[in-house]
């Protein structure tokens, strides 16, 4: 996907201001009992995701994360499709006061990749 200028400065911008793992991290954390978030739109989701992965899109995770995980230290390891959006959701939730928040980078693409476990 070709993104704008703009998008990739403030994608860039996040991405400088939240903690990143790739795949192989990202499955370590879970494993230890990080909770993994899909951070894509629903028909991306529906299309195939990471096994276990909870969806809250981009456009609703900031309405519905406190709901969902009230203690602000729960461990969170978010993904989108390339690790733009799920960066610019982490640097969101940290602003919300999660202290335990991480982008994976590469996404799904790097989640199919490497062969990680999909639904």
């Amino acid at each position: 996907m070709i993104h704008s200028t703009e998008f990739l400065k403030i994608a860039h911008e996040a991405k400088s201001q939240v903690n990143e793992c790739d795949v192989a991290g990202a499955l370590e954390r879970v494993a230890g009992g990080a909770v993994l978030i899909d951070v894509r739109e629903d028909n991306e989701y529906d299309a195939g995701h990471a096994a276990g992965a909870k969806h809250m899109s981009r456009g609703i995770i900031e309405r519905d994360i406190v709901q969902t995980f009230p203690e602000k230290e729960t461990e969170l390891v978010l993904y989108c499709g390339g690790g733009f959006r799920s960066a610019l959701s982490a640097d969101m939730l940290q602003k919300m006061g999660y202290t335990n928040v991480w982008s994976m980078d590469g996404g799904w693409a790097a989640w199919q990749e490497a062969g990680a476990p999909v639904e």
